[in-house]
């Protein structure tokens, strides 16, 4: 009999051992991963002989951005082109606002939900509409 209690004291001592161990042990907390912040020159879709007029273009303003999208829009795919037509309709919005929400809406309409440029729309959309 005193053979079984010494075994459940020390089953017992281990056991209490064991949670304590278990409340105290310090674990390195989990960093959760910041989101990264997309930009438009990481997306595909623009060839890159027009990287150059591009950033031309956008130095020159809304106008410089609508000559291009209106010379080169036909040689450019999205997602690319989605964000330059976006960057155009933010510029637009202080000179021609109908232009700007015209814009916005065409983008918005033929892009996806999976595309990269979709949180970009979300985020400019209240402005828009």
């Amino acid at each position: 009999m005193k053979a079984l209690i010494v075994i459940f004291l020390v089953l017992g001592a281990a056991f209490i051992g064991w949670k304590l161990y278990e409340q105290y042990d310090v674990k390195e907390p989990e960093v959760a991963e910041a989101p990264t912040q997309l930009v438009g020159t990481q997306l595909p879709g623009l060839p890159p002989a027009l990287e150059y007029p591009l950033s031309t273009a956008q130095q020159q303003g809304a106008t410089g951005l609508r000559n291009f999208l209106a010379k080169y829009g036909k040689g450019i795919r999205d997602p690319r082109l989605a964000w330059i037509e976006l960057d155009y309709a933010v510029l637009m919005m202080r000179e021609n606002p109908a232009e700007a929400k015209r814009i916005f809406a065409r983008v918005k309409k033929r892009t996806p939900i999976s595309s990269p440029v979709y949180p970009r729309i979300k985020q400019l959309e209240k402005t828009y509409e």
